[in-house]
């Protein structure tokens, strides 16, 4: 026969004590951890509150930025990998020093992309004939069709981005984003628009 002792009383989930035993949800009329974070769910941004122009900017950076990320992934890349294949395609940088400033990212970090793309066969690296110390890189043919790929890819993304949006709209939201630039920050030098972006990657 079971030990009448052992048996669970009214309220099982208590110690002998009758406190609540740990991991128990509190009872109706009990009061809230005061050492817990609120729920960011449950608080309400008061009537009239000015979303800052920065939270809205950052929000909308972060969703293309991912979005993006998310199409140029199911097209096989990345965007480092993009931003390798389109200069070396377009611009045809002569050295890896150039490809680095063509791309706009740190000598480094570009090494370090170009080792991948190295052993995924998109790219080769030679020395230079004159000057062994110079390595030239330059697309294989698995290269060129990354580059294809990752071309539709980016057009089809730039379509979507732009719908519901007329030529006036654009000329206007290039001319804001230009102008809040130009309110945080000194004016942007020679670079290419996509400097720095592979060096978050």
């Amino acid at each position: 026969m079971p030990d009448p002792s052992q048996a669970p009383g009214p309220g099982s989930a208590r110690d002998p004590g009758g406190a609540p035993a740990s991991g128990a949800a509190p009872g109706p009329g009990s009061s809230p951890d005061p050492g817990a974070a609120p729920d960011p769910e449950g608080v309400p941004v008061p009537d009239g509150f000015p979303v800052p122009i920065g939270l809205r900017l950052n929000q909308a950076a972060r969703a293309v930025g991912r979005a993006f990320d998310e199409a140029l992934a199911q097209a096989g890349g990345s965007l480092p990998v993009w931003l390798i294949l389109l200069n070396l395609k377009v611009r045809r940088p002569g050295t890896q020093r150039e490809l680095a400033a063509a791309v706009g990212i740190r000598e480094a970090t570009l090494t370090h992309h170009l080792n991948a793309m190295d052993a995924d066969g998109l790219i080769t690296r030679t020395r230079d004939a004159s000057n062994r110390r110079v390595q030239v890189v330059a697309l294989t043919e698995k290269g060129d069709q990354a580059f294809l790929a990752l071309r539709a890819a980016a057009v089809a993304f730039d379509t979507r981005l732009r719908a519901g949006l007329a030529d006036a709209d654009l000329a206007t939201l290039a001319t804001l984003l230009t102008r809040l630039s130009a309110n945080v920050a000194a004016p942007p030098g020679d670079g290419p628009p996509w400097a720095g972006l592979a060096d978050h990657h």
